[in-house]
């Protein structure tokens, strides 16, 4: 798993981030409370609280509570990247909305500024869109992938 942690790092995530993440992936039920993950990773609570909040703050895994306890069990899910990449639609939403209203505010197309912002809009419509096909796309493929694997996999 260090080996996947290391490419996850390479990639642009914080380190611990990418071996917390990389563990929950290999765990095989996918669930580890944050004294597993101490444990496992040999570092310190604090370190993993960090982690796991950038974890959560990215939707790349959830936070749940056992009934009757008060530990918090980190899971990471089996479509974990489809989570994230949808959190990121949202974002890219809000992106876009903001530079719209930036275009009037320098000037319009009129100015550089104007048309540096209108094709950024332009941009992010065009990805919003390629993403909502691709969202239905690989519906399907995790369908065709999943189809074949036993019950409750």
């Amino acid at each position: 798993m260090e080996r996947l942690g290391d490419t996850l790092t390479d990639a642009g995530m914080p380190r611990l981030a990418s071996r917390v993440f990389a563990q929950l992936l290999a765990d095989d039920d996918g669930r580890m409370t944050a004294a597993e993950l101490t444990d496992r990773l040999e570092v310190s609570p604090a370190a993993i609280s960090g982690a796991v909040r950038y974890l959560t703050q990215t939707a790349l895994i959830g936070k749940e509570r056992t009934r009757g306890s008060r530990r918090d069990v980190y899971v990471v899910q089996a479509d974990a990247w489809h989570g994230a990449m949808l959190s990121r639609d949202r974002v890219l939403a809000q992106l876009e909305a903001g530079m719209r209203s930036g275009v009037d505010a320098v000037g319009g197309t009129a100015t550089p500024a104007g048309r540096r912002l209108q094709l950024s809009v332009a941009f992010l419509e065009f990805l919003a869109e390629r993403l909502g096909a691709l969202e239905d796309e690989w519906s399907e493929r995790r369908s065709q992938i999943t189809d074949s694997w036993p019950a409750g996999a």
